[in-house]
């Protein structure tokens, strides 16, 4: 077994969100995802993103709200999760005014013929 704490990781801010990639973990390289762990800060909303990979993302901790291509925000509270399918522009707003949002990734390419 092995464990993973977001203070081992190397930081790669975001504008005002820091990021925590897991490329550098032991082991991150044989998942069949890549995951990072991502901080908003308090009543803060992250840059807007869009990737060509799947996006599954757990609310770890705070209330989140995602708006995707440009559409009203949708509410993800502590502990639920959220996915973004490949090519949707994504923004996550922090709802706490007093304390960070903190959200875990995995990411990953959709296999081709997978709905065929």
């Amino acid at each position: 077994m092995r464990t993973y704490q977001l203070s081992d990781g190397p930081n790669e801010p975001v504008g005002d969100v820091d990021v925590f990639r897991w490329d550098g973990y032991e082991r991150a390289g044989a998942m069949p995802f890549r995951a990072m762990w991502y901080r908003v800060p308090a009543g803060g909303v992250s840059p807007a993103d869009q990737h060509p990979e799947l996006e599954l993302s757990i609310v770890v901790s705070g209330d989140a709200a995602v708006s995707v291509d440009g559409a009203e925000p949708v509410e993800v509270r502590q502990g639920d999760a959220f996915l973004l399918e490949a090519g949707e522009r994504h923004v996550v707003h922090n709802r706490r005014p007093d304390q960070p949002l903190v959200v875990f990734s995995a990411y990953w390419f959709e296999k081709e013929n997978e709905h065929g």
